[in-house]
């Protein structure tokens, strides 16, 4: 971890994948587990694979040790220039994932030049496929194919022209089907590498589809939550500011209204207050429960009758239908939005909430008379943009404009029953 200079706090360094972008997020392992030669160093660069290359290294020499016996009287015995020749090959793995390509063109040098020495064959190829391996997932193809051509037209030069002049003596030329079993060898070495590239190539592509998704729901979570919180401020302070207007014009002629005006303010601001905490505990617990019920048309009256604490008189019309809870909530939200908007932006005193079943879909529509006040009433003016989304949301629509004769007026439609019942 980082130390974050002079704040005492401590950041996690994020992984070499996602410093480096989604596109190199495949150099890594699954699921988040870098593997462990490739993990980054404290520099970030990758860390040298030493358990692996010291693995390699110890069976690659042992085992042609081995080969060796088996060859004997074929092939040139092992003397230390072979030994140092096996020691190079393998050790030169241990910079494989910083430098991919000079170590694998590396490893074909030394291969070819054991090879040339007339010493036994064996697992030193392995080494080769290890480099192979490694430079194509790390994307350096054309450099991987290109130093496996060279191993086996090498091969091609040092069994069929050069095996004259080279040990062991009296050696003849290597038949084709021992070049047909290496070509073999070498394609299917570079096929098992381009399908493990792809592969992890695959992975990274869903690993950032997946972080993407996450993003856009974190986002539309946000984008609730913020209009959660608009509708019941915007409604619960427009209450509350009509009331004090009214509490302080009235505190010295009429101290019963002035008394009553207070008592709406202080109810208002504790139904204000509920709803927010129980936002902000849904933030707090992901996922938990909440303590109240969504409202919901059920609580339709209660909006009547703190539009008529306000001063605005509202009309209803219709029976609310059953709706699913997500519709339910956001026609509630929208029914309130728009008597909030009458009432802070509109010098109606009277409003008209009609609700119609028709065609599988629910109509509610809030009309008032006008005039605009033409004041400023202050807000965000995300009222109407917040109520065009809550309906996109659940596949409804919204009309909000003013009346041809006159006053503004609202038109929700919203589907009676939910996508997944579709």
């Amino acid at each position: 971890m980082d130390e974050q200079p002079g704040s005492g706090a401590r950041r996690i360094r994020p992984p070499e994948w996602w410093r480096r972008g989604p596109q190199a997020a495949w150099r890594y392992g699954p699921r988040g587990r870098d593997d462990l030669a490739a993990q980054p160093g404290a520099d970030g660069r990758a860390r040298l694979p030493w358990i692996t290359t010291v693995l390699i290294t110890a069976f690659v020499m042992a085992g042609s040790t081995f080969a060796a016996h088996a060859q004997e009287g074929e092939r040139v015995a092992l003397d230390p220039f072979a030994r140092l020749l096996l020691f190079a090959a393998g050790a030169v793995l241990l910079l494989r994932h910083r430098r991919p390509v000079p170590v694998l063109f590396g490893t074909v040098a030394v291969v070819l030049l054991y090879l040339g020495a007339g010493y036994p064959y064996g697992p030193v190829f392995l080494t080769v496929a290890v480099a192979c391996f490694t430079a194509i997932v790390a994307g350096h193809r054309r450099a991987a194919w290109a130093a496996m051509g060279t191993l086996w037209a090498g091969h091609l030069l040092l069994s069929h022209v050069l095996y004259r002049w080279l040990p062991p003596a009296a050696d003849s030329a290597a038949s084709w089907n021992q070049e047909i079993v290496i070509a073999t060898w070498v394609v299917a070495l570079v096929a098992v590498s381009e399908l493990a590239r792809t592969r992890r190539e695959q992975w990274a592509r869903e690993r950032a589809e997946r972080a993407q998704a996450a993003r856009r729901r974190a986002d539309e979570e946000r984008l609730r939550i913020a209009r959660e919180l608009h509708d019941v401020l915007a409604h619960s302070i427009s209450v509350i500011n009509v009331q004090a207007g009214v509490g302080l014009a009235l505190l010295d002629s009429d101290l019963e209204q002035a008394r009553t005006a207070l008592s709406t303010i202080k109810d208002k601001s504790k139904e204000a207050l509920g709803e927010v905490r129980q936002v902000l505990d849904t933030l707090r617990a992901p996922g938990a429960a909440p303590r109240a019920p969504a409202p919901g048309l059920d609580r339709l009256p209660e909006l009547v009758e703190q539009a008529a604490a306000a001063g605005l008189t509202v009309t209803v019309e219709g029976e609310p239908p059953e709706l699913p809870p997500g519709a339910d909530l956001a026609a509630f939200r929208i029914v309130q939005e728009a008597l909030t908007n009458v009432v802070r932006h509109s010098r109606s005193r009277h409003a008209r909430v009609h609700l119609e079943e028709r065609e599988g879909r629910l109509r509610l529509c809030i009309d008032d008379d006008g005039p605009a006040s033409g004041a400023d009433a202050g807000g965000s003016g995300n009222g109407l943009a917040g109520m065009r989304e809550r309906a996109a949301a659940l596949d409804g629509t919204i009309e909000a404009g003013p009346r041809p004769d006159g006053g503004f007026r609202v038109l929700a439609v919203l589907p009676l029953t939910s996508q997944e019942d579709r």
